[in-house]
């Protein structure tokens, strides 16, 4: 099987700290740029899976940058460049604490929830009577909490502005740049014959000035169905074809695994990491309307550092 990058150990011109994430590695450069190196590395209900996912890092990367260079518009973004098919270097911005998840349809976390009784998601009521992977009457911005370790939690606006965690103002402009930045990848996705059903993005705070930062649009940050016979399967009560890691979670959920204390995590096989390395392709087939080429998997690790290096010397 091609191999896949789990993780990096760099020492970087300027590098002043390193994060790893649930999936990125993020080097900070001299407090001015971050560098993030998007890992094959994959996670579900909060918890990174023991096995990596070949080209995954590619795909997320590669998506990541098209959305932002579509969206620069709307709000400014981090991205200064991309000097590697698994790397973006852009502005380091504060993170905000929140992340701001926005939902078009009752569909995962949220179907969960409301097929569980509950008809109150974020302080926004739901309405009775929905059933799975129906479009809401508009889409509704459901926040959560960024934790550094474990969960991240669902909060309300005004949870949001008691706690001081945003200010109202800035809230304001972030709940604005969500649905704009919504409608414009439902438009999108539109173009291609899928329907955008969730997502989220995270912003963060540079001499003032506010950015989208992280990934946008990918399919570890939102959630794709095929437009095609979405009427049909919903009017059945049939499960949507869908482009998003709800697959590996479902997979996961059958396996006895959601994360929850007590828990161990199932092995994947290799046929399964080589199934989850194929949707992964094909949603960024299907998204951006262009053949993935693969990058060469020889030094990887090799290619990426030398790749860096040379961007951050031209800087």
């Amino acid at each position: 099987m091609t191999k896949a990058i789990t993780a990096t150990h760099f020492n970087l011109p300027g590098q002043k700290s390193k994060y790893t994430g649930k999936v990125r590695d993020v080097y900070n450069i001299n407090n001015d740029y971050l560098v993030m190196i998007v890992s094959d590395r994959i996670s579900a209900f909060d918890v990174v899976l023991p096995k990596g996912i070949p080209f995954k890092g590619q795909v997320l990367n590669q998506i990541a940058s098209k959305f932002l260079d579509a969206t620069a518009d709307i709000v400014p973004n981090w991205k200064i460049a991309s000097p590697d098919p698994m790397v973006t270097v852009g502005h380091f911005a504060k993170p905000y604490k929140v992340e701001m998840v926005i939902r078009g349809y009752l569909t995962g976390h949220a179907w969960r929830e409301y097929r569980d009784g509950k008809r109150m998601l974020c302080g926004i009521p739901l309405p009775e009577s929905m059933v799975e992977n129906q479009k809401f009457e508009k889409p509704i911005i459901t926040p959560t909490t960024k934790a550094d370790e474990g969960h991240d939690l669902d909060i309300s606006r005004k949870e949001i502005l008691d706690s001081g965690l945003v200010s109202e103002a800035d809230y304001n402009l972030l709940e604005k740049y969500t649905y704009a930045l919504f409608d414009r990848g439902t438009r999108m996705a539109a173009e291609k014959g899928l329907i955008l059903v969730d997502t989220k993005y995270e912003f963060g705070k540079k001499d003032g000035k506010i950015y989208l930062i992280d990934e946008i649009h990918t399919p570890d940050s939102s959630r794709y169905f095929y437009a095609e016979g979405y009427d049909a399967r919903l009017s059945k009560g049939e499960p949507q074809k869908q482009l998003s890691k709800e697959f590996v979670r479902q997979w996961l959920i059958k396996n006895n695994f959601q994360g929850l204390e007590g828990q161990v995590v199932p092995e994947m096989p290799d046929s399964f990491v080589q199934e989850v390395s194929e949707r992964y392709i094909e949603l960024y087939e299907n998204i951006t309307g262009e053949d993935f080429k693969k990058s060469d998997n020889k030094n990887i690790l090799e290619r990426i550092e030398k790749n860096i290096t040379g961007f951050i010397q031209s800087i």
